[in-house]
């Protein structure tokens, strides 16, 4: 048995649990192994209700007071109980457990581990593990659990105890980095590693080893990276660009000028798309700042000197804005291009329409989501794809869109501010243009980073804001614990503010376990007005522009990389009314002040970013994962910057060396980047 053999050569691996790892994308035993914990449960000492704070995951040991209860909350059982020491007594709950009356009904001592949160009536403990009797809990007290993601069906328990017999077959035959760099570096071994991610001994091991798989991780996504610039610099632009007055007359009649930062860009482009090779471009630029315009124009530009143009969003919803924003604009400034919309949720009959107008050339400039590059779409001359970092893709995919034409120009769009130090390691085979001036009719966001105390307060400023007939975001984070239950946090939570703020505003939520459809159906209606206050998990991070929105309020944002907060923030500010961020905190803790702090003081998204690589500490690990770029199996660019860095100086004295990887030494990781390539970065970072 290896890393290669099936799952269901593990014992207690039958064809159903098979079929579940098979959802999460684990059929091999290697699979499984690459299958990283997203966290750990850390079992600390017994805190008393006194110390509970709002937002902490805390264990507190105390007696059962009075019945325990279970009542039904819009048709969800939910068993209550109140847990009592010397210091106060707590509510807990748990949901859809209604056996734990029958179970915790004779009372006595008991001790939980749960995060608490604030109800309408004060702190309550969520969902709790429970420890009864209380002397089960010394036997984790001061170990780390993995928590794994999940799948529906598939358990925590059922991943650990495959995982328990996968890492068995570890051994320092499957290490395939060099031995010197290992050194150099101070990494631990594959297979030690590989077992400390998944069962720590304690904090330091868990340090270790995720330092090794975490540089692992960069070193081969730089090193590919590498190989693919090399390949790309080759490809020969066949496309011929002349100017076209057209574009100069339309940036005259526009109503406003565009700033230095983009005529720049503008340039950068127009010089690409025009030059001896195929443009591969990255357009980093702050939420705001004007980069859609830009991409416009090298749509434009394609689409009057004969070409095809495309623009793909990640969303339908965001796909559907920008056709008609696009549509709107050609109209108005009599630009003689047809644009054409094409998403998977369109009818077989509308598709075929589309495709044919895709086929003859009739349709100039295409926007969509995916659906812009499945085999059915056929191009005519396809000369440039404008793409944004969550879609991404290798050179598999451009080929599949160049058709039986030319290899494409690709622009990419990145609204996440990276420090430039970062980005050049990070998009090493696109060139790299930064557009870092606000338009100047952007008016500033104005911020303020309050406790819980405040949220009357905030309630009362909304309910204003509607009044005037502005529009809001409140965002609530994932619970963590159970990401089951981020859908009854949400909808908890929109039950409380309809009853805060009565009937006469529509409040509706969004959550990341609502169908696609319903999601686009519910931002819609947010971006007709038709709802005032839209209650949110960050799933609205990638959403339509709602320039009406001028209030985003966030709850716990303790629990959010400043990147992600900075991102969110960027939802409001759209239009020309003053727009507000409420940042709202339920950690005292000095450091995170300090961090939430910077937003209130600053809309830089590239100073913020700095300022957030600045303050991370080795702490930061056990939260969430701060910024989700590029998604990367293990590795934040913001908490693993100097990783990242290390990754990509001995990325480049592995080729200043030996550029190919020929020697022996250089052999196994040589495999593992052309595996990496063909499987990973090439085919699904779409």
């Amino acid at each position: 048995m290896n890393e290669n053999s099936k799952i269901s050569s593990l014992k207690g691996i039958g064809e159903k649990t098979e079929a579940l790892f098979g959802k999460a994308g684990v059929y091999t035993i290697g699979d499984l192994l690459r299958y990283y914990p997203r966290g750990y449960d850390v079992y600390d000492d017994p805190v008393s209700i006194g110390e509970a704070q709002e937002g902490k995951t805390v264990t507190i040991t105390g007696a059962i007071f009075g019945k325990v209860q279970v009542s039904k909350n819009r048709n969800m059982q939910v068993t209550t109980l109140y847990l009592k020491d010397i210091t106060g007594t707590l509510k807990v709950i748990w949901f859809r457990m209604p056996f734990l009356r029958n179970t915790l009904g004779r009372g006595g001592v008991i001790t939980l581990r749960g995060r608490i949160v604030r109800k309408r009536d004060g702190l309550v403990m969520e969902h709790p593990e429970i420890f009864y009797p209380s002397v089960k809990y010394e036997e984790k007290r001061n170990t780390m659990q993995p928590v794994y993601p999940l799948t529906a069906g598939l358990t925590n328990n059922a991943v650990k105890k495959a995982m328990s017999q996968a890492v068995e077959f570890l051994d320092s035959k499957q290490e395939f980095l060099p031995a010197d760099l290992c050194i150099q570096y101070g990494l631990a071994e594959y297979d030690y590693a590989v077992k400390g991610i998944h069962f720590p001994e304690d904090k330091e091991e868990f340090y270790h080893a995720r330092e090794r798989l975490v540089f692992e991780e960069f070193l081969v996504f730089i090193l590919s990276l590498r190989f693919l610039k090399s390949r790309e610099d080759k490809a020969v632009n066949g496309f011929q660009f002349e100017e076209q007055e057209k574009i100069e007359m339309f940036l005259n009649a526009l109503p406003y000028e565009l700033t230095s930062a983009q005529k720049k860009v503008w340039m950068e482009m127009k010089r690409d798309m025009s030059g001896p090779h195929v443009m591969s471009r990255l357009v980093q630029g702050d939420v705001g700042s004007g980069k859609t315009i830009v991409a416009l124009l090298g749509l434009m530009y394609a689409g009057l000197n004969g070409y095809q143009g495309a623009l793909m969003a990640p969303t339908e919803v965001l796909a559907k804005q920008h056709y008609e924003n696009i549509s709107l604009m050609f109209a108005q400034y009599k630009i003689p291009l047809k644009t054409v919309l094409l998403t998977g949720s369109m009818t077989a009959k509308e598709k075929r329409g589309v495709y044919e107008t895709i086929a003859s050339g009739e349709a100039d400039i295409i926007v969509g989501t995916h659906a812009l590059i499945q085999e059915k779409a056929v191009y005519k001359n396809l000369a440039l794809v404008v793409t944004d970092e969550q879609h991404r893709f290798g050179v598999k995919q451009r080929e599949r869109l160049a058709g039986k034409g030319q290899m494409p120009h690709i622009l990419v769009m990145s609204a996440t501010p990276i420090p430039r130090t970062l980005a050049i390691i990070l998009y090493g085979d696109l060139d790299i243009s930064v557009i870092d001036e606000l338009p100047k009719n952007r008016l500033p966001i104005k911020n303020c980073v309050v406790d819980t105390g405040y949220r009357n307060t905030a309630y009362h400023f909304m309910q204003k804001q509607v009044e005037a007939g502005r529009q809001c975001y409140v965002i609530c984070p994932m619970v963590e614990e159970s990401e089951n239950m981020e859908a009854e946090n949400v909808i908890d939570y929109t039950q409380l503010l309809r009853e805060s703020l009565g009937s006469g505003i529509q409040i509706a939520y969004l959550h990341g376990k609502m169908k696609q459809a319903e999601k686009d159906e519910i931002m819609e209606a947010f971006g007709r007005n038709e709802i005032q206050i839209l209650v949110s998990t960050t799933v609205i991070e990638v959403g339509i522009d709602v320039p009406n929105a001028t209030v985003m309020m966030i709850e716990n944002a303790e629990r959010f990389g400043l990147a992600q907060l900075h991102q969110l923030r960027g939802r409001v500010g759209r239009g020309k009314h003053q727009s507000y961020c409420i940042f709202m905190s339920a950690s005292k803790a000095k450091e995170t002040k300090e961090r939430l702090e910077i937003l209130n003081k600053s809309n830089d998204g590239f100073f913020i970013a700095s300022e957030d690589l600045r303050l991370r500490g080795p702490g930061d690990l056990f939260g969430i994962r701060q910024s989700g770029l590029l998604d990367f199996r293990l590795g934040d660019v913001f908490q693993d910057a100097k990783i990242l860095q290390k990754a990509n100086e001995a990325a480049s004295r592995l080729l200043a060396e030996d550029p190919e990887l020929k020697q022996e030494d250089h052999i196994k990781l040589k495999e593992h980047i052309q595996h990496y390539m063909s499987e990973i970065m090439l085919e699904t970072t779409l």
